[in-house]
């Protein structure tokens, strides 16, 4: 199953050349996001790979947001990244059809829990500058505050409907990426983020925080 996946992982490093914008304030966490993001995580969570359970993060309660937070700060501001956070347990889920089948397998990363809190406050963060600037399209539904497959499919019928009443004609394209998620080209990804001014400028260099 490993050979499968890494087979099917995007490695592209034809990067385009696009100047980056950084951005010279420091960050800083809002302590109520990291409140709000321990109150979603269940009390029945599996050990992940840094060793740190649920339990530990619900149990400290108050006392563990600051630091938490400061975590957090160092973390973007340092641009560094703790090596426990790139450690991930793979579970394969069976999809359906053929169960020798490595293809018919969902790869399922369990990663470090106090991570995935800190991924959370950087992807709300993002969100919410890009919404400011209005930098996404308008018939973006997925992955965005508000909108959903119901959003899209009423957005969908509707133009169904209008066409219809118009008597226009209205073409529909349907297009189902294979592995899309694991074909992302991720340092493409990250090169446009950098570009849209979200980069920070710090020392790039991959280390660890002890």
């Amino acid at each position: 199953m490993n050979n499968y996946y890494a087979s099917v992982f995007s490695c592209k490093q034809d990067i385009p050349n696009i100047n980056p914008t950084y951005s010279e304030k420091t960050f800083t966490t809002k302590i109520n996001i990291i409140r709000k993001r321990l109150k979603t995580i269940g009390s029945n969570k599996s050990v992940e790979p840094d060793g740190i359970p649920s339990a530990i993060l619900k149990l400290g309660g108050e006392a563990m947001i600051p630091y938490l937070a400061r975590l957090l700060d160092i973390t973007v501001n340092n641009s560094t990244l703790p090596r426990d956070w790139k450690r991930a347990v793979v579970v394969p889920i069976h999809k359906g059809d053929d169960r020798s089948s490595a293809r018919n397998y969902r790869p399922v990363s369990l990663t470090s829990l106090v991570c995935k809190s800190m991924e959370h406050v950087i992807t709300g963060y993002i969100r919410q500058v890009w919404d400011d600037r209005d930098w996404l399209y308008e018939g973006q539904h997925g992955f965005r505050t508000g909108y959903s497959c119901k959003s899209q499919i009423i957005t969908v019928c509707q133009d169904i409907l209008d066409a219809l009443d118009e008597e226009t004609r209205l073409d529909v394209i349907i297009i189902d990426f294979s592995k899309a998620f694991d074909l992302l080209p991720r340092d493409r990804l990250l090169k446009k983020i950098e570009a849209s001014g979200h980069g920070h400028k710090g020392d790039s260099k991959d280390q660890g925080i002890s």
